[in-house]
Parts: structure tokens; sequence; C-alpha cells
């Protein structure tokens, strides 16, 4: 039977990059892999981070949403079903950061996808800062998501982490966020965790994450408002990085915004072609022209409060940015993006 893992995490806990090096690993192996983006959005700008990983060997597809949660099941179904005939070795899928785990479970239990596939890995990637300062609904998300997860994966640690201290302050808030629900699942350190930089986890790792499995683990049942978690898409903005970075440092810190988790996206930087004119050029402007030869480059952006990355990218794009949060003041954080067609 053909696996399917499932990496699961709150908004901007770093799912995206942990695919990247995890389908990686499993292509070197000699995998033939799908990484199935399964949003609830109408726009997916991690199908562009992931393009990299492109070749006879790895595939990407996508369940596009914006129209209901029935809906979205129904072609999540039909895009299983169409995969199985395609060859894979493995399908790994990323969800939406809102997401009920039981619905993938649900799924691979209807005829006839039960006969053609069986659930491997149920991996959390789980954000130990922003874990802390979780609503309650974010708090639930996180929690029915880490109780079936077969491995906790944490995430953005470098190398002056106190791994001890990082494993036992995951592990004290999880438990206390399974009891909270009512979940008889309960963490054990490194039995459960892996608590490393990524640039560290080794081939033997990759395995524990491939084998991981599954746990079935109960806990109570809640729906958060249709309207509490929102995306914004901001299309065709553009601006210089330099500008960009600005508005994204003072976005997060505006208390009129709402809760914003993370952002996301590509944009034109309208600096560039100038930049690349100018004799003497260094840092940013010399990777400028060397990637685009004077045309206006594109960024792709990856923002939470704690980090901003803007770099780079080359290929077909879509200028986009997404503002992922919850109560989202959508007139104020428009101001910051005039000119954008909002949707």
């Amino acid at each position: 039977m053909l696996k399917i893992d499932l990496i699961t995490g709150f908004l901007g806990s770093g799912k995206t990059s942990f695919i990247k090096k995890y389908a990686k690993y499993l292509i070197e192996q000699g995998e033939r892999v799908c990484i199935l983006e399964n949003d609830y959005g109408a726009i997916n700008i991690d199908m562009v981070l992931l393009k990299d990983l492109l070749g006879p060997n790895c595939e990407l597809e996508m369940v596009v949403g914006g129209d209901g949660a029935e809906a979205h099941k129904r072609r999540f179904r039909t895009k299983l079903i169409s995969i199985r005939m395609l060859g894979f070795t493995r399908v790994i899928v990323e969800p939406s950061g809102i997401y009920d785990v039981d619905e993938f479970f649900d799924t691979l239990y209807e005829s006839p996808l039960d006969e053609w596939y069986e659930a491997g890995s149920v991996i959390t990637i789980m954000d130990p800062v922003t874990a802390t300062a979780m609503s309650e609904e974010s708090r639930y998300l996180l929690m029915s998501e880490a109780a079936r997860a077969g491995k906790i994966l944490i995430s953005k640690l470098d190398e002056t982490s106190n791994i001890i201290t990082v494993t036992r302050d995951a592990v004290n808030y999880l438990n206390a966020s399974m009891e909270h629900f009512e979940c008889k699942r309960r963490f054990i350190g490194q039995k459960d965790i892996i608590a490393k930089p990524w640039e560290e986890l080794t081939d033997q790792d990759f395995e524990n994450i491939k084998n991981a499995g599954f746990v079935n683990a109960s806990h109570v049942k809640l729906s958060p408002e249709d309207d509490h978690y929102q995306s914004l898409f901001y299309l065709y903005y553009r601006t210089t990085e330099a500008e960009l970075r600005e508005k994204i440092s003072k976005l997060f810190e505006d208390s009129e915004a709402g809760n914003i988790f993370r952002i996301k996206g590509v944009i034109t930087d309208t600096g560039t072609a100038a930049a690349t004119d100018r004799p003497g050029e260094s840092g940013m402007d010399a990777r400028n022209k060397d990637i685009t030869n004077g045309d206006p480059l594109s960024l792709e952006v990856n923002a939470t409060v704690e980090n901003i990355e803007i770099k780079p990218v080359t290929g077909e794009t879509q200028d986009v940015l997404i503002v992922i949060g919850e109560n989202l003041n959508k007139e104020r954080i428009s101001g910051y993006f005039p000119g954008a067609v909002t949707v």
C-alpha cells in the first residue's frame, strides 16, 4: 500500500521548511515523492516555496479551497485517487495550519482509498515561542494536531538553543494542553520529541521521522468560529525590500491590526533595476544583478513576529502577499499595502 504522511503544525511553525528537507531525504533514498498541498485557502504560496524540489522523483499537487470544508474534503479525496495512479512511493500532505486531523484519517478510511493507502507518519511541527503565547482556540488546534503525532519536531532552534530546556518546556506545555482539553495522551522527552537545529538532522533522524507512525488519541472536540482565523490576500503589491521589511515590522507591532501569525508570499522589488545600474555594488545589489541582469527581482517573503526572511526567488512566481492570523482588521492591514488588489 502507498504510505501517506501528514505534516501538521500551527500557522507559521515551519511545515514547508521541514518538508523541503524531509522530501529531499526521501528522494535521495530512491523514493518517488508527491507533495500534496492541502489548504483551505484559494491561493497557496507554499507551492512556490517548494518548487525547487520538482524533478523526475518529486511532483507537487494542490487541493484548492475557499468554498467550504465539505467541498474541500471531496476534492482532497478525488486528488488522492488520481495520485494513486501515477506511480509514487510516498505521499506527503501539508495541510493548512488550521486543520482537523480527523479529516485526514476519515478520508483514508473511505473506499477505495482504504484499499490503496495507509497512514505513514503524522509529524507535528511546533514553534516553542509561538506556542506559549497562543489563544485558547489556537492552543486547542495545536493540541489536536500533536495528540495524533508519532513525533513532535521543534522548529526554529539554532546552536545557541538550550536543547534540554526547550525539550522540557515543550513536554510540559503539551502535556498541560492535553490535560486541559481532556486528552489522555502524554509526551515523554526524547521518546516523542526531536529538538535540534534542523541543519543537524541526520539520516537516522529522518528514518525515525519516516517510521514514526501515529497515535490514536481522543479529546474534547471544539470548532472555532468560521471567521476567527483569516487569510487576507494582497495581489500585485510592489515596493522595495527595505520598505517591505519596515512595513512588516510595524504591522506585527500594530495591536489594532489583530493577532498576526505569519506574512508570506512573493512581491516584485521595485528597487532592483535601479540598484543593479549602480557601479561598485555589493551585498544584495550584486546578487540582484547576477539574478536579474537589471530586470526587477521577485522576493520571497516568509515572516513571523520572531523573524522576517526576505530573499530572491527565480522562475515563475505569483505576486501575492498573504497575511494570516486571528481577529484581523482588514481595513487597518490594507492601509499598509497601498495599490494592492485585495481578495
